[in-house]
């Protein structure tokens, strides 16, 4: 035998008030967070591309540095300057490499650390610089 199921045409079905206030204070919270945090990984990827704009420019090390200047006043970096930057020739080829933190104000006393750094070696090994080696 086949069971008939019932449709009751005026059961209520849907979120309730309260379920739709929790939701959009989470997706509040979520869209705050990514406001603070999407512009300092937009900084990063221009000094990112800076650093590659400046190797490709080549030169003396005080001519990368016043290209990765240029750059930066062209795309608003003000995390790291060309002075900043580490400038290596362990492999015989130049790579240019950079880290830093960004500390980012959540609430009161609540921060959110964010370290970046970037380096144009093919092998991924950001240099440090040598005052901060010896620590």
């Amino acid at each position: 035998m086949q069971e008939s199921k019932q449709f009751f045409p005026h059961a209520q079905r849907g979120v309730s008030l309260t379920g739709l206030i929790f939701v959009m204070a989470v997706i509040g919270v979520v869209a705050v967070f990514a406001m603070k945090v999407f512009p300092t990984y937009l900084e990063y990827k221009a000094s990112k591309d800076g650093i590659i704009a400046a190797k490709a420019a080549g030169g003396t090390v005080v001519e990368m540095q016043q290209s990765f200047d240029k750059n930066a006043d062209i795309n608003r970096i003000e995390a790291i300057t060309g002075k900043d930057l580490v400038i290596t020739k362990d492999t015989g080829e130049t790579e240019i490499s950079f880290a830093y933190e960004k500390r980012i104000p959540i609430a009161g006393n609540v921060t959110l650390l964010i370290d970046y750094a970037a380096t144009t070696a093919k092998n991924g090994v950001v240099a440090l610089k040598p005052d901060t080696a010896a620590r």
